[in-house]
């Protein structure tokens, strides 16, 4: 696989702050450092191991998910930098809002391993 379009600090950054004006939410970043490590690690996972674009979007959603780099919108942020890197890198997401949410959902509370997300992010992504 050829390396992937990554999401740039300013992305992440721009998108969490569009997030929060259409649902609201208090504003501001909590970590940046923590920021960073999230957007590192998709692409120490690809000079290891080379994984799919759809296990590479679960590690965006779990690194911001899990790092909670924002005061709030940690969720939302997660998933749509997952959904804007795989539209990236010309995948779409094929699942209803709903079920994206309940999966997100549960890769925060636990219930679902990173790899069962990717699995869920295979099974609901075509070409664009």
């Amino acid at each position: 696989m050829k390396e992937p379009i990554w999401l740039e600090l300013n992305v992440v950054l721009a998108l969490h702050d569009r997030l929060l004006a259409e649902h609201g939410g208090p504003e501001g970043l909590r970590d940046l450092g923590l920021l960073e490590s999230a957007l590192a690690r998709p692409r120490q996972a690809f000079s290891y191991s080379h994984p799919d674009l759809a296990l590479l979007a679960t590690t965006y959603v779990a690194g911001i998910l899990r790092n909670h780099p924002f005061v709030d919108g940690n969720k939302r942020t997660g998933f749509m930098a997952g959904y804007i890197f795989l539209a990236r890198n010309n995948l779409q997401l094929t699942a209803s809002e709903s079920a994206a949410a309940q999966s997100v959902l549960a890769l925060a509370a636990g219930d679902l391993t990173e790899e069962a997300f990717a699995d869920w992010l295979r099974n609901n992504t075509e070409p664009r």
